[in-house]
């Protein structure tokens, strides 16, 4: 860690294995070390919909030390079994009082705590509780232990992403990182101290439709009938990740960089899909 900043890498959320794998490999890389404290976007990462133990278990061994999801993340129905003693994985904090796992969680890079909240959007998602004055509270609450607070907010609307984005901004927020719609935003600034980007993007298959195959995508809006989605095999897999400098002791961003990363693809040696 250099003197008094910490490097942060945010990755978008992770498609299917073509994004996992893609994710493993970029981690594997002498040059992803100078990172201290690596997060990512997971609801996505099990076939598509959900995150199983066995794939939790493995980012753990990738070296991500945080996970953030969204509305997918109960598609698996085995996160019920493990969400609970998951140190690393958190969920929308907006979810009603109850619900399984947690919401917000610090986190630990040597002598710096790190705050982090998973947030749901309430335009077009509307299973989820009023965020506003649920996350200001939040807010408040982990900067009282640390200057340095992260949001993952995974929402549908680009217009709510910027204006709750401010919001955060003025609450004192570190970072703000967008998820949900898979396309990478090219609006990456500093905003009164906070890293922001509207959507991080996705990781997976490039060839397919945000992820997912071409011909099911398409069948559905051809026919308005809910055809089953299935992750693309894809020849190319993307990285979409952002990298942003955090001052450890004010807690302000330093700087924000957007990551876009293109590779091949071997589907015979990382196998079926539906393997998993």
């Amino acid at each position: 860690m250099e003197k008094d900043i910490i490097k942060v890498i945010f990755f978008g959320d992770i498609v299917g294995k073509p994004g996992r794998f893609a994710v493993r490999d970029f981690l594997a890389l002498d040059t992803s070390k100078k990172y201290d404290f690596v997060i990512a976007n997971v609801e996505n990462a099990s076939h598509g919909f959900g995150l199983t133990e066995k794939n939790y278990n493995d980012f753990k061994e990738y070296g991500i030390h945080c996970m953030t999801c969204g509305n997918h993340i109960w598609d698996k129905r085995d996160i019920y079994n493990y969400i609970d003693n998951s140190d690393c994985l958190i969920r929308p904090i907006n979810y009603p009082k109850g619900t399984k796992g947690v919401g917000s969680r610090i986190f630990e890079v040597g002598d710096t705590k790190i705050g982090v909240i998973n947030i749901l959007g309430k335009v077009f998602i509307n299973l989820v509780d009023f965020q506003w004055e649920m996350v200001a509270n939040e807010i408040k609450k982990l900067k009282e232990i640390t200057p340095i607070v992260i949001v993952d907010f995974h929402a549908e609307a680009t217009a709510e992403k910027i204006c709750f984005g401010k919001y955060c901004a003025q609450l004192g927020v570190s970072a703000f990182f967008g998820t949900h719609t898979h396309v990478q935003t090219a609006d990456e600034n500093i905003v009164d101290g906070m890293a922001y980007i509207t959507d991080a993007g996705f990781c997976g298959a490039s060839d397919g439709v945000i992820g997912m195959e071409f011909n099911s995508s398409i069948s559905r809006f051809l026919t308005s009938i809910p055809d089953r989605y299935e992750v693309a095999p894809g020849k190319t897999t993307q990285v979409n990740a952002v990298e942003v400098d955090i001052d450890i002791n004010t807690g302000k961003a330093q700087s924000i960089k957007r990551i876009f990363i293109s590779n091949d693809y071997i589907e015979e040696e990382n196998g079926s899909e539906k393997e998993d």
